[in-house]
């Protein structure tokens, strides 16, 4: 694959419906811009705690408790990670009363995984850094239940194959140890019905509100590899 360089600093949130191939984009954009990082607000917690860092304590506890963490904590999180970088200014706080100045250097550049879920969220984030792009992937319904259905799982290593385009070796088992695969518990069409319903009807404001920004693009395939040139295409016009 071949790399482009960015001009000025992307900012960019990914948002699409559980099986849509977020991840695969992420990386693939990351291969083709190396400017581009993943910030994942779930790794930025996990490694809070890990380190034992104060926040991370915090959000232990919350955790513990069986509690969503707050949003503040997310965005301190996230703010905390961009200051270390020097994509912010390192003065920059959650309660200033205007978003913090971002970096214009290319290097400056990131995905956003995890937050915000909600228009809620999106709003405490344009408070706290301004994102330029968000991308809403959208892939038919049928498609996706489709490509659970031909999910199978490595437990141990997290490998996850497809017996449509990412079939292991041996049907049924690892490539790399030759253990076999299983199914995921939750990976049952009713399960995933819901979680696509439920997608859609917390997705739907999220993106009315960076419409509203006119920061939002979609686009539309029925696999990744569809999908991955239109997006491709969309940067290299708008940062590369």
């Amino acid at each position: 694959m071949s790399t482009k360089e960015f001009k000025r600093a992307a900012r960019i949130i990914l948002v699409g419906a559980p099986g849509v191939g977020k991840g695969t984009q992420a990386e693939r954009l990351m291969q083709r811009y190396p400017q581009l990082s993943a910030v994942s607000s779930g790794d930025l917690l996990r490694e809070g705690v890990r380190n034992r860092t104060s926040l991370g304590l915090e959000a232990e506890a919350f955790i513990k408790a069986g509690n969503l963490v707050p949003d503040e904590m997310i965005l301190k999180l996230i703010l905390d990670k961009l200051k270390s970088n020097r994509w912010v200014s390192t003065q920059s706080s959650v309660t200033d009363p205007s978003p913090a100045q971002p970096s214009k250097n290319p290097s400056a550049s990131f995905i956003l995984d995890g937050f915000p879920r909600t228009a809620t969220q999106a709003s405490r984030l344009d408070n706290l850094i301004p994102v330029n792009l968000v991308v809403s992937l959208i892939t038919p319904v049928n498609i996706i239940l489709s490509r659970i259905a031909s999910r199978w799982v490595h437990p141990p290593s997290g490998r996850v194959y497809n017996t449509d385009f990412n079939a292991p070796k041996v049907s049924g088992r690892d490539d790399l140890t030759g253990e076999p695969l299983k199914k995921r518990a939750d990976d049952d069409e009713d399960t995933w019905k819901q979680r696509l319903k439920k997608f859609d009807e917390t997705s739907r404001p999220l993106l009315e509100h960076y419409d509203r920004k006119r920061v939002l693009w979609t686009v539309k395939g029925n696999s990744s590899d569809e999908i991955t040139p239109k997006l491709f295409q969309e940067l290299d016009s708008r940062f590369a």
